[in-house]
C-alpha cells in the first residue's frame, strides 16, 4: 500500500522567485496551462536569498538524479528555463508540470510523476548533483 504524498517544504531563491515572476507575467494563459501551478509553488515558498539556498535543494539550472520507487530505475534532469530546453531528453523546462513540483525541493523528498501513457509514479529525489548556488553562481 503506498502512503498518500504531502507536499514537501519548498525553498526557492530571490533570484529565481524574481526571474519566474517575470516569465508568468510574460505567458499568456494559453501558452501555458500550469501557470497557475506554478504561482501556487512560488506563493508557498520560503524565499531566501541565493547564497542562504541549502546545497542539497533544486533551483534553476540544477541536476539532479531520481531514483523511481517501484523500479529503483535512476535518471538525472536538469531543471531549466524554456528557452534552455532541447532535444536531449536531460532537460525538463520549468513550465512543465513536474519542472514546476520540482523546483525548491530537497535531495530525499518524493514527489508524484505522471507516466508515459498514463498513470502516476512515485519518484526520490537522490542527489541534487549540480546546483549552481553551490559552485558560487549567484548571478546566473
Amino acid at each position: 500500500m503506498t502512503k498518500p504524498y504531502n507536499k514537501p517544504r519548498v525553498i526557492i531563491s530571490s533570484l529565481d522567485t524574481e526571474r519566474l515572476e517575470q516569465l508568468i507575467k510574460s505567458l499568456s494563459d494559453m501558452s501555458f496551462p500550469g501557470k497557475d501551478d506554478l504561482e501556487v509553488e512560488l506563493a508557498r515558498a520560503e524565499i531566501v536569498e541565493p547564497e542562504d539556498v541549502p546545497t542539497t535543494v533544486v533551483t534553476m539550472n540544477s541536476t539532479v538524479r531520481f531514483e523511481v520507487d517501484s523500479s529503483h530505475e535512476e535518471f538525472c534532469l536538469t531543471l531549466v528555463y524554456p528557452w534552455n530546453v532541447d532535444t536531449s531528453g536531460e532537460k525538463i523546462s520549468i513550465l512543465a508540470p513536474v519542472g514546476s513540483a520540482l523546483l525548491g525541493l530537497s535531495q530525499g523528498d518524493e514527489i508524484e510523476w505522471p507516466k508515459p501513457g498514463g498513470g502516476m509514479l512515485r519518484v526520490r529525489i537522490k542527489e541534487v548533483t549540480y546546483q549552481p548556488e553551490r559552485s558560487g553562481e549567484y548571478h546566473r
